[in-house]
């Protein structure tokens, strides 16, 4: 399973280098990675996915916290979060089916913010499912490149989980059918 990770630490050098190196040592992997300046001058905002089980994560949480430079551990993989990713996608697009690939970043309220003659650069914000299934659906005109940010998240302080509201109006939706 995949765990998402918020970490806040001191804004200092070799902080991030000692995290990683923490996780190569224990021979675990970091899928996504996204850090930034927090809500408080000094301190940045580390969010990233790690394969494991629970487990595996109570462990990594504890040696995290045994780095000096470490404020905050929270799995936020099962709390009610607003998660985004940014991806520009670099596809191709010709004249023939620049207006299909248009169409197609609409529905994903994606936007083109370069445009050549046969490619188009478009920017697409989202929640990782997002991600796969705009880059799924680009697939058939040809991707030249893809650059990603990795998840950035935050908790909600209303702690409505919408994915459980999105799964419950599909079970009731498939239900009236």
């Amino acid at each position: 399973m995949k765990h998402t990770l918020s970490v806040l630490v001191e804004d200092e050098a070799g902080v991030l280098s000692r995290i990683s190196g923490l996780f190569a040592r224990r021979g675990f992997n970091i899928e996504s990675l996204a850090v930034g300046p927090a809500e408080q001058p000094g301190i940045s905002r580390i969010t990233m996915v790690v394969p494991g089980d629970d487990q595996v994560i109570e462990q990594l949480t504890k040696q995290l916290y045994k780095l000096i430079n470490v404020l905050k551990v929270q799995d936020v993989t099962e709390v009610p979060c607003v998660e985004r990713e940014l991806m520009l996608v670099k596809v191709n697009a010709p004249s023939t089916s620049r207006t299909e690939v248009l169409e197609i970043a609409q529905i994903f309220r994606a936007r083109a913010v370069d445009v050549s003659d046969d490619s188009l650069i478009l920017e697409v914000v989202g929640d990782p499912g997002k991600m796969v299934a705009i880059v799924q659906m680009l697939q058939k005109f040809g991707i030249r490149e893809i650059a990603r940010t990795g998840k950035i998240v935050l908790t909600r302080e209303s702690g409505v989980n919408t994915e459980l509201l999105k799964s419950l109006e599909a079970r009731l939706g498939s239900a009236k059918v």
